[in-house]
């Protein structure tokens, strides 16, 4: 028997109820608070959503560990250990929610000693629910989702995220990044706001490839088990190992297209989510 099924199962009844509430929330006037920076926002609703998920889920165990986008900005610690642990983004896309743009997500991944056991990501405005199981398949609304299977770069659309950026010459390198790219030739990139959507376009065969350099476990944990069980490939951007915590990846449908991206784009340092305050 699947020790993790039932808390899989119950992940999914929780993400519902948590889509519900962003739902609603829609309908109302969107209160908006700023956290790093003018453009890193945060909303009443990524905190009550996040609080929601949290204490739905210590009910039923306890024991368990949580690593939350807000509850981190509050000041918990964002450390993975072996311990069972839910890592929680309420909304992925707080700017596209604040906008009412349409890809808005809630992500939860679900580790046991450091390795992802199963994520789901559900696309609320869409009713698309993402899910996948380790060692069982990736699916969307139930249905079985696979990578487009593309090898030509050439004939590619890539996603990425881009915006503000304190550092200029991060900035700097993140345009270039997209100049490198956009000169391969690939047929297009998109930023369409959610990590965790942008994760599971590619696992659905919808793009063939996503690279970013700075977000978050939270942002990660739940797309990266439904990128790997779709078929795709997901690894750190210097072509090494994928590391939850190290705030940078490329996924994509193949290794081809991803070491393309790996030797084309330049990095930037961007810390470590388990780098102690």
């Amino acid at each position: 028997m699947d020790p993790w099924q039932e808390c899989m199962d119950y992940c999914l009844v929780v993400t519902r109820d948590a889509g519900k509430m962003i739902h609603e929330a829609l309908q109302r006037d969107i209160t908006v608070m700023e956290k790093s920076s003018p453009v890193d926002l945060v909303t009443e609703t990524d905190q009550k959503v996040e609080e929601l998920i949290i204490s739905s889920i210590k009910k039923k165990y306890p024991t368990h560990s949580f690593i939350g986008e807000e509850s981190v900005a509050a000041g918990s610690p964002s450390i993975l250990t072996d311990n069972p642990t839910w890592i929680i983004d309420p909304i992925d896309g707080t700017t596209n929610f604040v906008h009412r743009f349409p890809f808005v997500s809630v992500s939860i991944g679900f580790t046991v000693n450091k390795q992802i056991e199963f994520g789901i990501v559900y696309s609320c405005l869409e009713d698309k629910m993402y899910s996948a199981r380790k060692g069982k398949g990736a699916f969307c609304n139930g249905v079985p989702i696979k990578v487009s299977g593309q090898r030509d770069i050439t004939k590619s659309l890539i996603l990425t995220e881009m915006g503000f950026k304190n550092d200029p010459e991060h900035f700097r390198i993140t345009m270039s990044n997209i100049e490198s790219l956009l000169s391969v030739p690939v047929h297009g990139i998109r930023a369409p706001g959610s990590a965790a959507v942008n994760m599971c376009l590619v696992a659905s065969g919808a793009a063939d490839a996503y690279y970013h350099i700075g977000i978050h476990c939270w942002d990660m944990a739940g797309g990266a088990a439904i990128i790997t069980e779709a078929g795709g490939v997901i690894m750190d951007i210097t072509g090494g190992p994928f590391d939850l915590m190290s705030r940078r990846l490329i996924t994509a449908s193949n290794r081809e297209i991803a070491d393309c991206i790996a030797k084309k784009i330049q990095q930037f340092p961007c810390g470590r989510d388990d780098m102690e305050n």
